[in-house]
C-alpha cells in the first residue's frame, strides 16, 4: 500500500491523519485508519446508501464551496481520485 493510499480516506479521498483529528472510528471506538470521521463512525459508513456518483458530487460541491476550487478542477480531481478508492472498487 502506497503512502498516498494510506493517507486518504478510502471513501471520499480527504487527506486523513491523527494530527488532523479527522479519523473515523471503529465500533469499539478505536481510530479507523482508512476512513475519515465524516464518512465512517462507530464501525459503519455515515451514509451507507451513498453512491460513487453521489460522493463525487458531494466532493465537488465541498471543494468549490469551502476550498475555492474551480468547478472544473474540483470535478477533475474528484473523478480522478474517488473511483480508485477502496470503498468504490468492485468486489471480486
Amino acid at each position: 500500500m502506497s503512502m498516498d493510499e494510506k493517507s486518504r480516506c478510502q471513501s471520499c479521498g480527504m487527506p486523513i491523519d491523527v494530527d488532523f483529528a479527522n479519523l473515523g472510528t471503529e465500533s469499539d471506538g478505536s481510530p479507523a485508519s482508512e476512513f475519515c470521521k465524516f464518512c465512517y463512525q462507530n464501525g459503519t459508513f455515515t451514509d451507507p446508501e451513498q453512491t460513487l456518483e453521489g460522493m463525487i458530487n458531494r466532493s465537488v460541491d465541498f471543494m468549490t464551496r469551502e476550498l475555492n476550487f474551480s468547478r472544473e478542477t474540483a470535478s477533475k480531481m474528484s473523478n480522478d481520485i474517488i473511483p480508485l478508492l477502496k470503498r468504490w472498487k468492485p468486489v471480486t
